[in-house]
């Protein structure tokens, strides 16, 4: 059930996302369903094996890179999710800091839960 909470709450989150950032466009939520889902499967699987990659540069930026990182991953999945584009890199690296502030304050609150 948690799981599931948290995949409609990060689907949601791209919707607004959308909708405050220009350049960032989700189609249809079943569109940003998916792209919650390929985004999670990036990021639990591929991720952490870029940030050991790039971890002297990493190191250098204080974790700055790590946003770089985020990113090129979102660039990445708007290549392969039809009803998700990326227009810019800037669009996917303002849209992936204002996930990873939205996926922490949901954090938060499905913690308790």
């Amino acid at each position: 059930m948690h799981l599931l909470l948290r995949w409609l709450l990060n689907a949601a989150a791209l919707l607004l996302v959308a909708y405050l950032v220009p350049g960032f466009h989700v189609s249809t939520f079943y569109s940003a369903l998916i792209v919650a889902l390929v985004l999670g499967i990036l990021n639990a699987v591929i991720k952490p094996i870029i940030v050991i990659l790039t971890l002297p540069i990493n190191i250098l930026t204080l974790g700055l890179f790590t946003l770089v990182i985020n990113a090129v991953l979102i660039w990445f999945v708007s290549t392969i999710v039809k009803g998700f584009t990326v227009d810019s890199f800037l669009a996917a690296l303002v849209g992936g800091v204002i996930l990873w502030v939205m996926s922490w304050i949901t954090n938060a609150l499905t913690k308790k839960y």
